[in-house]
């Protein structure tokens, strides 16, 4: 297009990303394996930046300022499109093992971190990834109706399904491209079933549609990015230990290189002044590291607040955007929580709901499977 000055017929460029993408493969014993293209930037682009970082404080400021802007301009990018992407499992999981490749490399060495230390970071590290790789786990998908005919809505029996498409109470709305039927509205609290015609299924109360899984989740909280997988009933717990270790871990990391490249200062006072940290490259790269961690961890701390939030007044993500959305909700603590009034049983009962989730596999009623 720029040698010739010509514009490509429509639909050139897609088609040729879409065979880059296929052609790109890795040689394996059984065949040649294909390999995502959202897992290649991560890989090859997080050391390449945080070296280039590590050459100058300006340097440093201006891509570790720019790298958070880039990170949301391609989640609002793919949320825009509704598609699914490993990038962001990707960026994570590969930080977690750069970061942890220079503490051993960068850090230890030094000599000023003591084998017990070395030992908890790396358990704290396990857990983090054990407890990931539960929530990566079914999250309470919906079963899809076997056989190729799905059951329609007008299908339904009239007597058999509370709030059937015959009861003639039922309403049909959209919601976050989803459409949902709410069945009879003098069905006691708790019990209201919904319609998913995306699924063709008759879904329980606080169950939700991911439009990026296509799947009907139990207690649906929201679809997560950075596991690339929905958040429900089964998986929330896992997803809130994940974030708590690491948490934990990611801290008690970052004090430990602080207290390294930066003696006799309080971690807190070494992250924003570290004289020396820029005379070495080694220790340039540690401190770059650092900051990049604690960019990450300030994210993640702020997520997992709005999760803790939301459990002490027991509603989803899901429930406080539609309940912003229908303007049903309290603002509280300046707007980090929506209360919708609907599941609050005050702070104790709510977290008691919450830790039971999953305890026992959801009872099927003969209604549900018809």
């Amino acid at each position: 297009r720029w040698l010739a000055c010509k514009s490509l017929p429509p639909g050139a460029l897609e088609s040729i990303a879409d065979t880059i993408a296929d052609r790109l493969r890795v040689p394996w014993f059984s065949g040649a394996v294909k390999i995502n293209v959202s897992l290649v930037p991560p890989l090859v682009l997080l050391p390449v930046v945080l070296h280039v970082a590590s050459l100058h404080f300006l340097l440093g400021l201006i891509i570790l300022t720019s790298l958070p802007v880039v990170v949301l301009w391609y989640y609002y990018l793919t949320h825009r499109r509704k598609e699914r992407t490993l990038f962001f499992l990707s960026l994570g999981l590969f930080s977690l093992g750069y970061m942890y490749y220079v503490f051993l490399q960068e850090v230890v060495p030094r000599g000023h971190v003591q084998y017990s230390q070395v030992v908890t970071l790396t358990c704290g590290l396990i857990l983090m990834l054990a407890a990931l790789s539960r929530a990566k786990k079914d999250p309470g998908y919906l079963p899809i109706p076997a056989g190729n005919e799905k059951p329609s809505h007008q299908g339904l029996p009239s007597k058999g399904v509370r709030g059937s498409a015959t009861s003639g109470a039922a309403s049909s709305r959209a919601v976050n491209g989803e459409a949902k039927g709410r069945m009879a509205a003098d069905e006691p609290e708790g019990v209201k079933k919904d319609w998913c015609t995306q699924c063709q299924l008759v879904r329980p109360a606080r169950a939700g549609h991911c439009r990026l899984c296509g799947r009907c989740v139990r207690r649906l909280d929201h679809h997560c990015v950075w596991i690339n997988s929905c958040v429900g009933e089964q998986n929330h717990q896992a997803f809130i230990l994940a974030l708590s270790f690491f948490m934990l871990t990611s801290v008690y990391g970052i004090t430990l290189t602080l207290h390294t490249i930066c003696r006799g200062r309080t971690p807190f006072v070494a992250l924003f002044y570290c004289p020396g940290a820029y005379s070495d490259y080694s220790s340039a790269l540690s401190f770059t590291c650092v900051w990049y961690c604690a960019i990450v961890t300030a994210g993640m701390g702020y997520i997992l607040l709005i999760q803790l939030l939301n459990i002490s007044y027991n509603v989803t993500e899901r429930e406080a955007r539609l309940a912003l959305r229908d303007n049903t909700g309290r603002r509280l603590l300046g707007g980090l929580v929506i209360d919708t009034g609907q599941y609050n049983r005050g702070f104790l009962c709510n977290w008691g709901h919450f830790l039971s989730l999953g305890s026992s596999p959801p009872q099927r009623s003969a209604e549900d499977i018809v």
